[in-house]
């Protein structure tokens, strides 16, 4: 296939993305196929002509753009089929304010939170009880991630935040375990994957952890009973359906020391090295990396020709 290879962009992300894209285009080409990688900072109006020479598009975007609908809203004008969400879930996976409004009304444990769109007024406290994290409300790759335990160092982070122009998502701390569970399949026969216990070397799963060489170590299977692992994997499964996501998606989670479960947030756009989260679930059910990038090619098209 011509297969249209999308990554790089402006993002925070901008780094990632194009490394993990180079491990797509290498494996992707070893299976036959043309691919063209367009980095989307080089030219974002050329996107759609681009589009419409290519069977499929393969997006590795991480952030904004990508991860927030836009591209897959410009790619369905160009009548060229992608991998994972439409736009729609994109935009409500993005905003973790919004994701986890939804996961609560579908029932899906998560964190209390409170959002900032702005700077709050001077003498504005949380209403929660320290420690806190600060992050960005549509950030992702635990870049600007902030655990905070006074007021001295919550008003640092917040200032950080807002200098960047980010809006503002504070959750309280989960003690326990972090967890990640991908979920693969068309809508209506999603299939949970192993989970990944993430085990981090710093004082929580930040940037360094999750990128370095030395950093978290990512355990999958993740070595739980099999009671905890199988309500990992339904919550996953709700998670990627409340927000109505298509192809696959990633789910982190905290789980507390008495056993309860709370959904973090879902990533639609999920890193695609071999070594990777999703790649290395996968890889646990027998199924190589580049037979998951072919699986994912399969249902783009597969969704784009049910509209």
């Amino acid at each position: 296939m011509r297969i249209l290879l999308v990554a790089g962009g402006w993002s925070t992300e901008r780094e990632i993305s194009l490394k993990g894209a180079a491990a797509v285009a290498k494996t992707l080409s070893e299976r036959g196929h043309r691919v063209t990688l367009f980095d989307l900072s080089e030219g974002f109006d050329r996107l759609m002509a681009l589009a419409e020479e290519h069977d499929v598009a393969f997006l590795n975007l991480h952030g904004q753009p990508g991860e927030d609908g836009l591209v897959q809203a410009l790619l369905e004008h160009a009548g060229c089929p992608y991998q994972g969400a439409g736009p729609v879930g994109s935009f409500l996976a993005l905003n973790k304010a919004a994701t986890k409004t939804l996961y609560r009304r579908a029932g899906i444990q998560t964190a209390d939170w409170e959002f900032l769109p702005t700077r709050p007024v001077e003498g504005w406290k949380s209403s929660m009880p320290f420690p806190l994290f600060v992050k960005s409300n549509t950030g992702g790759s635990s870049i600007d991630l902030f655990r905070v335990t006074d007021e001295a160092e919550l008003q640092n982070a917040l200032d950080t935040l807002f200098e960047h122009r980010q809006e503002v998502l504070i959750e309280p701390l989960i003690t326990g375990q972090e967890l990640t569970c991908g979920v693969l399949g068309m809508p209506g026969e999603e299939k949970a994957l192993p989970p990944v216990l993430i085990v981090p070397k710093r004082e929580f799963f930040d940037f360094h952890d999750k990128y370095a060489a030395d950093g978290a170590a990512e355990i999958c299977p993740a070595p739980l009973p099999d009671e905890v692992i199988e309500r990992v994997k339904a919550a996953a499964v709700a998670a990627h359906r409340c927000l109505g996501l298509a192809g696959y998606s990633r789910t982190d989670f905290r789980l507390r020391e008495d056993g309860e479960i709370f959904a973090l947030e879902t990533n639609t756009l999920p890193g695609m090295t071999a070594a990777s989260l999703i790649p290395k679930e996968a890889a646990a059910e027998g199924m190589a990396f580049a037979e998951l990038l072919e699986t994912l090619l399969e249902y783009a098209i597969r969704l784009h020709a049910k509209g």
